[in-house]
């Protein structure tokens, strides 16, 4: 039987901003916000043997993220994005490459944590990298609830990639200019309601949740279609808000929280996160005290295809 951990996949990085340099990568920032909500989370990823890479495990484990299923190369380098950001707050990202996080390996001990997970998060930008892919993909047969936050990054947008997750995910969670360019892919039609149900007829997914920025999210759970307007907010800058919102919205539909209660929490904790620097802000009691899941049948499981 699954456990309570929830593990997190994928990228891990720092974020040059043009404030300073944050800890980032959208795993890893939804696993510290998870791990604020209470829940038990490690991080699944690879750093270079460099100070970068030791500073990123200080402050994973400062959060109280798991970071025994970290890896550390000894020939890469810890990831790095350098990061813009416009007048509105919108960042634009330069991922460098190659990083360590594209080396993530299949170990004994991952492969025996995950079969005993109760969730698996990962994305798309950690699979641009075979061996990455690989573990990944490896992942999907065990029988935690498969996460996927598609997050395209452009140039590293792969339609077969992100097909295949969609056939093994549980849960998908995507913006609206995300769900525009899907539609695109797969001939998804009609408004945004009808292209969110056409996604979910097509790769049978029990929730998918479109973000829409400032104007909130939609959220289909098993066919039941719930809204939330959002919340009005002097923006610093968005990096992350995203991962936050995921993190709010995973805790509540694994406790079972009722869709219009957790919908509006975690349009709570990304807002919040929009109005600080980085991904990760140093208070997130603030808005987590607020954004904690109340009390619905938490989603089914895909099987394996």
């Amino acid at each position: 039987m699954p456990g309570t951990e929830i593990l997190c996949v994928g990228e891990i990085l720092w974020d040059g901003l043009p404030e300073g340099l944050f800890l980032g990568g959208a795993p890893f920032n939804v696993a510290c916000h998870l791990r604020a909500t209470g829940a038990a989370v490690a991080m699944v990823s690879r750093v270079g043997n460099d100070r970068l890479g030791e500073e990123v495990l200080r402050r994973a484990a400062r959060y109280g993220v798991g970071t025994d299923l970290i890896q550390v190369d000894d020939m890469l380098p810890t990831g790095f994005v350098r990061v813009t950001v416009d007048v509105a707050g919108t960042p634009a990202y330069e991922i460098l490459q190659p990083s360590a996080w594209d080396d993530i390996t299949l170990t004994s001990e991952l492969a025996a944590r995950a079969a005993h997970a109760r969730a698996l998060v990962f994305g798309t930008l950690a699979q641009r990298s075979t061996v990455s892919r690989t573990t990944i993909r490896r992942l999907w047969d065990t029988p935690a609830l498969k996460v996927f936050d598609v997050n395209l990054r452009p140039p590293f947008e792969d339609r077969d990639i992100v097909r295949e997750s969609l056939s093994r995910a549980d849960v998908v969670k995507l913006a609206i200019a995300e769900l525009d360019r899907l539609a695109a892919w797969f001939d998804l039609r009609g408004d945004l309601r009808r292209k969110t149900e056409a996604l979910v007829a097509t790769f049978d997914c029990s929730v998918v949740c479109v973000t829409r920025g400032k104007d909130g999210a939609v959220l289909l759970h098993d066919g039941v279609w719930t809204e939330h307007d959002g919340f009005t907010v002097e923006v610093r800058d968005t990096v992350g808000a995203g991962d936050a919102f995921l993190a709010v919205l995973l805790a509540g539909l694994l406790s079972g929280s009722d869709d219009a209660s957790l919908l509006q929490h975690a349009n709570l904790m990304g807002a919040y996160v929009a109005t600080q620097y980085g991904a990760v802000p140093a208070d997130q009691s603030v808005a987590v005290e607020q954004a904690a899941p109340q009390a619905r049948h938490p989603p089914r499981k895909k099987r394996g295809t």
